[in-house]
């Protein structure tokens, strides 16, 4: 046990430059439609929304994208974020295979999240922006956003899933804290919420509908979205490029890189460098996204054009989904409960460039413990599904003798999620029937638009 566990960069060694890997897609991507006329979105179609800056970043096929100084500056109070050897829970598993995970959960606000919610800010911020709105499901990125909001001086207001408001109270205080106004989704406050009050649990879906609905109304208000989008994407990618810095320190490349999936933001930014060194140097790499069986978007949804939203306030994307009006079961997993998932990671499934799996939150949770007591931290609940994954594939490099490096996102802590660990130790966590007929019954109302077949 006395080998290495952690690797650690210089500040000076924080990324200066995000990997847009719309660059590397194969072939045109799908552009998203406006919803009023079908025909391909334009920057005009995306102001009301969106500053200049996010929405060229969002168009753009630059491989690389200059990170603002002011960001990078942000990013210092805690990037870069360690790289860990896993090296007891490996012992734990018995099992030959090489665990790294990138840790995410020392940021500030506990998860990934600030790493798309500084750069909204900042952008939002250079053009004059008063106030964002936004959604949450889990709580991490409307603090996040708060955090951000506080940093650059704009106001933050926040509508949380109803499940998540009810399930993590601290997440609100959190957000709160750093003086954003959060409200319970769906709400009595918006057209939105109010057509949609007979789902109580709520769904992100319905918490995006709201917040556009606010963002629209007022000329100094625009929306930040945390995840699906290709600039939060983008954002993400300091977690690949400081991943492989540190693997060349620990000597090492992965085999297999895990993440977990509800809108794809995690798993972009661990996943997109790494896929861009595979595609530019064929290297056999597998890369594999889990999700909730209870929400299964990309193992059980269709390839189409939707919504991103419920109420259909947002653009038409090419993307894998349930069906805009479908609303998940409340799983603990709040940040994975989303109907579709981002219009790039869904190009790259399509294309079989990135494997897609399904666990259930119990197995999810029993990873979870056996992580959290090998090696002392406790996952925030959207993880645990990765780290159920990363179990499947030591125990298959076990039965092999394989010493194969699986390289996993930790997205974040759980400490605030202390609730639904307590839910499972004591028996009372169950697996969440997903719906095939709910699902079949959403996609009947899919928007018409041109085929993606």
């Amino acid at each position: 046990m006395g080998k290495q566990v952690k690797y650690l960069l210089d500040e000076s060694q924080i990324p200066d430059r995000w990997v847009n890997i719309a660059a590397d897609l194969p072939g045109e991507p799908l552009p998203p439609l406006n919803p009023g006329t079908g025909q391909p979105l334009g920057p005009e179609d995306l102001a009301p929304l969106f500053p200049m800056g996010l929405i060229e970043q969002e168009v753009s096929m630059e491989p690389e994208i200059g990170i603002p100084e002011e960001v990078v500056d942000a990013y210092r109070l805690w990037r870069p974020t360690p790289l860990i050897r896993a090296r007891r829970f490996e012992k734990a598993l018995d099992t030959p295979a090489h665990i790294y995970f990138k840790y995410e959960g020392v940021s500030p606000a506990g998860s990934h999240k600030p790493n798309s919610a500084i750069p909204q800010a900042w952008y939002n911020k250079q053009e004059g922006v008063k106030k964002l709105a936004t959604e949450t499901g889990a709580g991490q990125w409307g603090s996040s956003l708060a955090l951000a909001c506080e940093m650059f001086g704009l106001e933050c207001e926040v509508f949380m899933v109803g499940a998540s408001y009810d399930q993590k109270p601290y997440r609100r205080a959190m957000m709160e804290t750093w003086g954003a106004s959060v409200h319970r989704s769906p709400s009595k406050l918006t057209e939105a919420g109010r057509s949609q009050a007979e789902h109580a649990t709520g769904s992100l879906g319905i918490a995006i509908s709201e917040a556009v609905e606010v963002a629209v109304a007022s000329e100094d208000t625009k929306y930040a979205l945390g995840s699906v989008l290709n600039h939060v994407c983008l954002h993400q990618t300091v977690i690949g490029q400081e991943a492989i810095a540190q693997l060349e320190m620990a000597g090492e490349y992965p085999d297999v890189v895990v993440g977990c999936v509800g809108g794809g933001s995690n798993f972009s930014g661990i996943a997109f460098p790494l896929l861009r060194k595979k595609l530019k140097e064929g290297l056999d790499t597998r890369f594999v996204g889990v999700e909730p069986s209870a929400c299964p978007t990309m193992t059980k949804g269709v390839y189409a054009y939707d919504f991103g939203d419920t109420v259909g306030m947002t653009p038409l994307m090419p993307t894998y989904t349930l069906g805009h009006d479908f609303v998940p079961p409340p799983v603990h997993a709040g940040g994975l409960r989303y109907h579709g998932v981002a219009p790039i990671l869904g190009a790259l499934v399509k294309e079989g460039l990135i494997e897609a799996q399904a666990i259930p939150q119990t197995e999810a949770f029993e990873s979870a413990i056996i992580f959290a007591r090998a090696e002392g931290i406790i996952p925030a609940p959207e993880p645990t599904h990765a780290i159920q994954y990363v179990i499947n594939e030591a125990e298959q490099a076990k039965q092999e003798g394989d010493e194969r490096v699986i390289l996993f996102n930790l997205s974040g802590h759980g400490h605030l999620d202390l609730a639904a660990y307590q839910s499972y130790l004591s028996g009372e966590l169950v697996d969440l029937e997903f719906s095939e007929s709910e699902m079949n019954r959403a996609l009947e109302s899919l928007p018409e638009a041109p085929s993606v077949a």
